[in-house]
């Protein structure tokens, strides 16, 4: 650039306040990318559900129970592919703060229903074979170290309790970055003969896919009309209305994430447009010398815009470098109490964005008080 060597000397005539604001900068993008992916976690839910699926449990609420035996009439149903059931067993692995999803699944149709978790056919053999298997996510199997082999003990207050044993048969992954490699399966079958029998045969919610997704409407009324005014009335929804009826639990994340966000762009905001102010107050009668020597006036409202911008970059690029950084070291520290985090690139782009706005909008001000000062009125006052 043409006048790089003046932008940067005005830049660097007071170093410490650079530092600050870059500083300024980089932990209120660092905060804007940590807010972003968990927005992103929470929501992840949907934005990944399977179109062409949909999630049945009870109609009072998830925690109640679904027998069995509706798993027969719910096939019947035209448009209707495969249905596979899943209880929940929530234990924990040695200690109460290890925990991590743990579902009892139906090894026939888990595969068919969910197919985007993959499992080794290798794996998956072994795991039909033998009654204590289980199978479990990439992303819990690097936290506790677990390889295939392992006798996993589970303990849990439900279901009798006690420690369940397991035999670590297989690891899954996903086809994409941002699914979940948390979940720990194991059999229906040892499942049920475990369990107190009172609550044998009922399962937690099913979940099913359609021929054709034009029919989830049609079938969804179906099932529910089925199971109406029996002891175990169903609800059924797509599965993305299912994941973020879920996440509303939690609160109004994405309110609340909005909130903070905005609270940091204003503050941002007012630093960096206190700090160019100042910074142009202070060269008030060079700028008024550049004048004099024949700069016209847009090219004084550049060198205000472009010191603006150049904080904005060089800051805004520390806070999203450190988020690379520091995001998947958090991922894993907070493994199991949130979703799994995962920094976008559209997130990374976002940030960007924003910080150079912020530079953009902060330097309009003192840029155009520069750009139509008159050189004899701010000569005077030196």
């Amino acid at each position: 650039m043409k006048y790089s060597r003046l932008i940067f000397a005005n830049l660097f005539r007071k170093k410490i306040r650079l530092a600050l604001t870059l500083g300024s900068f980089a932990v209120a993008l660092f905060l804007f990318a940590f807010l972003g992916v968990v927005k992103d976690a929470f929501g992840r839910g949907a934005d990944v559900a399977g179109a062409d699926r949909l999630v049945v449990i009870n109609r009072t609420s998830i925690i109640n129970t679904i027998p069995l035996s509706y798993r027969d009439k719910i096939l019947r149903i035209p448009g209707v592919t495969y249905v596979t059931h899943n209880n929940w067993f929530g234990g924990v692995y040695q200690d109460e703060k290890n925990f991590f999803p743990q579902f009892v699944i139906d090894p026939e149709n888990q595969r068919q229903v969910v197919p985007e978790l993959i499992v080794p056919d290798d794996q998956w053999d072994a795991f039909l074979k033998d009654r204590q298997g289980a199978i479990v996510g990439r992303a819990t199997a690097e936290r506790f170290h677990w390889k295939i082999g392992d006798r996993i003990p589970i303990k849990t207050t439900l279901y009798g309790g006690g420690s369940w044993e397991f035999n670590l048969v297989g690891i899954y992954h996903g086809k994409r970055p941002q699914d979940d490699e948390t979940q720990f399966w194991f059999q229906w079958d040892y499942f049920e003969e475990k369990i107190p029998d009172a609550v044998k045969g009922q399962i937690g919610w099913y979940v099913l896919r359609v021929a054709n997704v034009d029919d989830s409407v049609r079938v969804a009324k179906t099932i529910d009309d089925e199971f109406a005014n029996s002891p175990y009335e169903t609800r059924t929804q797509t599965e993305s209305a299912f994941a973020a009826s879920w996440v509303k639990q939690f609160g109004n994340i994405s309110f609340l994430i909005l909130a903070i966000g905005t609270v940091v762009f204003f503050t941002l905001l007012l630093v960096t447009g206190n700090t160019m102010a100042i910074a142009v107050r202070e060269r008030t009668s060079e700028l008024a010398v550049l004048k004099a020597i024949g700069f016209s006036d847009i090219a004084v409202l550049f060198f205000v815009l472009a010191e603006s911008l150049v904080i904005a970059l060089v800051g805004g690029l520390i806070g999203l470098g450190l988020a690379v950084v520091m995001i998947p070291v958090m991922a894993r520290a907070l493994n199991g109490l949130l979703p799994s985090l995962v920094l976008a690139p559209s997130i990374l782009l976002l940030g960007l964005a924003t910080a150079l706005l912020v530079g953009l909008i902060s330097g309009v001000l003192p840029g155009v008080g520069a750009m139509r000062m008159r050189v004899v009125n701010a000569l005077r006052r030196v």
